[in-house]
């Protein structure tokens, strides 16, 4: 059985700099993420609004840059799947993967959030074939026809923005009458010659038909007004849904979490199980950013740190009385 001071699930943003942090104060460290390391970093095409890079950079080379400091600093990052969390009697965990056992005082929660579904017909027939969560990974493959993007927060502003250097027409749906987005990020969508947004209505439906391949694919998508109740349809080669996420704490059971499953932490990102910690996006926070998630990681691997000398300081003056 492996054991190690801190183990951290997740390898984005967050889990990275908890690995960093961790490792740098001389904690055996490891980080288990069940993908590619760096979390939805890598879906960032253009990187500009993080503190010290005053050049966008891109998601992916950001990432690799994190991963990269952690690992100097002598934290393991592995690829391992996390089947289980197991809270011990003794106050340590037992952390069960798809490459064994492990055993620690202290686990990190760095999972995130996984992107949120409309549940309208046509939305999983055609994942993959013009339906998409990611503008970035899949925009690009349809280049010159237009889009559908669904949202109105940051994501979809962002998203909006990118693919609109690949089209003439993105056609945006939000179902209130504002944007929820950043004011900067609102302003630059109503700006863009190249978007259109409609407030006060919502996807009901996604149709397809065969493409050029003679594959069933995206044509188009009925939409309605939500105050009218008037619906119309419009051709598009795509659709692109960003409507929020539901945190990933499947793993956390015996955890207190919020109304909307995200984990309540106090100011140290500590859970209500003592020794297990929750950072980024999968925890209650006002503010869902890069930054924040990096920030939540240093705290979570020092309040970890702390545990880990106030328990070897109990140990010693157990063994000396």
């Amino acid at each position: 059985m492996r054991t190690y001071d801190v183990v951290i699930i997740g390898g984005g943003a967050a889990g990275l700099t908890a690995a960093q942090y961790a490792a740098r104060a001389n904690m055996k460290t490891i980080v288990l993420e069940r993908s590619a390391p760096g979390g939805q970093c890598n879906l960032i095409n253009d990187l500009e609004n993080y503190p010290g890079f005053p050049d966008p950079i891109g998601g992916d080379e950001f990432s690799e840059r994190f991963e990269t400091q952690a690992r100097n600093f002598g934290a393991e990052v592995e690829v391992e799947e996390v089947e289980s969390i197991e809270p011990r009697t003794d106050g340590t965990y037992r952390v069960m993967t798809d490459e064994g056992e492990i055993e620690t005082p202290s686990v990190i929660i760095a999972t995130g959030a996984a992107h949120r579904h409309l549940g309208v017909p046509g939305e999983e027939e055609f994942s993959g074939r013009g339906v998409s969560y990611c503008a970035t990974c899949d925009g690009p493959m349809f280049e010159g026809q237009p889009m559908l993007v669904v949202g109105g927060g940051d994501a979809a502003c962002d998203e909006a923005t990118f693919l609109s250097n690949l089209t003439d027409r993105v056609i945006m749906v939000h179902r209130r009458d504002t944007l929820r987005a950043q004011g900067s990020l609102a302003q630059r969508v109503l700006n863009n010659p190249r978007i259109e947004v409609i407030f006060d209505t919502v996807l009901e439906e996604i149709t397809g038909a065969p493409n050029d391949y003679g594959i069933e694919a995206v044509a188009a998508g009925r939409l309605k007004n939500v105050k009218t109740g008037a619906t119309t349809e419009i051709a598009v080669g795509a659709v692109f849904i960003f409507i929020g996420s539901d945190p990933l704490t499947e793993l956390t059971p015996f955890v207190e979490k919020d109304a909307d499953g995200y984990i309540r932490t106090n100011e140290l990102m500590e859970s209500s199980a003592p020794g297990l910690y929750a950072i980024g996006d999968v925890r209650t926070t006002p503010f869902r950013q890069l930054v924040v998630a990096a920030a939540d990681g240093a705290i979570a691997a020092h309040a970890a740190s702390k545990r880990l000398e106030d328990l070897r300081d109990r140990a010693l003056a157990h063994s000396l009385s």
